[in-house]
């Protein structure tokens, strides 16, 4: 007897702007229902988002492309955080990938001199509060720097 259960698969949220119609919403659930890791798109056209549930990792900026392609825009924001704890460039890449984990992180940028990392984000998600809390998890000190 199996006694394995399959993951649940992820879903992320995601920020589009530029839909007017049902076509521009059609549009863009066939466009991210393409990429490979992807079982279904649902796309609400009055709060301009995108529900995407995955079966497979799909990569933030993936995703942002599919939507690009199809002639619409993923909005962004950058944050900046302060980082305490590192010491050397093992670190540096050990913080970047503990905050492109964070859903919703498109690219996150660290300088060791300067203490400082540069979070690339889809506007109104991965919570600074959640980017503070990956740092932490990932061993390293953070405040907002806003």
């Amino acid at each position: 007897m199996n006694t394995t259960t399959a993951a649940a698969p992820a879903i992320v949220s995601l920020p589009i702007e530029g839909m007017t119609c049902a076509s521009c919403v059609a549009r863009v659930e066939k466009a991210l229902a393409r990429v490979p890791g992807v079982r279904s798109a649902s796309v609400n056209l009055a709060t301009e988002s995108a529900a995407v549930e995955m079966v497979a990792p799909v990569g933030a900026t993936v995703l942002a492309a599919a939507v690009l392609k199809a002639g619409y825009a993923v909005p962004q924001e950058t944050v900046a955080l302060g980082v305490s704890g590192m010491t050397c460039a093992s670190c540096v890449a050990r913080v970047e990938r503990a905050l492109q984990r964070v859903p919703g992180v498109v690219a996150a940028q660290v300088n060791l001199a300067t203490e400082r990392a540069e979070v690339v984000r889809w506007k109104g998600q991965a919570a600074t509060a959640d980017l503070l809390a990956a740092l932490e998890r990932a061993g390293y000190g953070g405040r907002d720097l806003a």
